[in-house]
């Protein structure tokens, strides 16, 4: 309902721009925002970064949908509405082609990004102690990863005192991608 109505207040034109630019400055701010509040949760401005983390997550979700309420509108300015339904069914098609192929991309970002995490720990961990809480050695990491006996918060309980979680940091990779492919439709529209 929002989107649709900025969409008539400023032009439909106007309204993609603010999705697209708009789109990829919230994504690519993202990881950046999650490291401000977990790497100094009490600094006085933790919950100011808190806060621009929630909200450019609702700003995010909102031009997700955003980009379905106001597309019609916009295809039926662009090409007439007599070419509206023609068109508008092709998007959806792509739509659906994106909506499988979109989350399996950024799921094996996100599965790159743990490994890589793991493996960045397991640099921190004491061979022994691994032994010791896994009852494997620690060349069997890969094997235990795959059946999910090692996984992050397992590692940090035996990580050294002060070693950072990277749990919060998992999907920066992917948030990247995202406000690459992003800019990419901007510079396309």
């Amino acid at each position: 309902v929002g989107w649709a109505a900025i969409s008539d207040k400023i032009g439909r034109t106007s309204t993609y721009n603010i999705f697209t630019i708009g789109g990829a400055s919230l994504y690519a701010t993202l990881p950046w925002l999650i490291h401000a509040v977990i790497s100094q949760p009490d600094s006085p401005l933790a919950p100011v970064m808190l806060s621009l983390f929630c909200l450019n997550t609702v700003l995010a979700i909102t031009i997700m949908g955003g980009v379905f309420a106001v597309l019609p509108a916009y295809e039926s300015d662009l090409y007439g509405p007599k070419h509206v339904g023609a068109i508008h069914s092709r998007f959806l098609l792509a739509a659906t082609g994106a909506s499988i192929a979109g989350p399996a991309l950024l799921l094996n970002l996100r599965s790159s990004a743990e490994k890589d995490a793991i493996n960045q720990l397991m640099t921190k961990i004491n061979p022994e102690a691994f032994t010791s809480k896994f009852a494997a050695d620690p060349t069997q990491l890969e094997q235990l990863v795959s059946a999910k006996t090692v996984t992050i918060p397992r590692l940090m309980e035996i990580a050294p005192p002060g070693t950072l979680d990277p749990s919060p940091f998992i999907y920066n990779s992917t948030l990247y991608t995202m406000a690459g492919l992003v800019s990419v439709a901007a510079m396309l529209h």
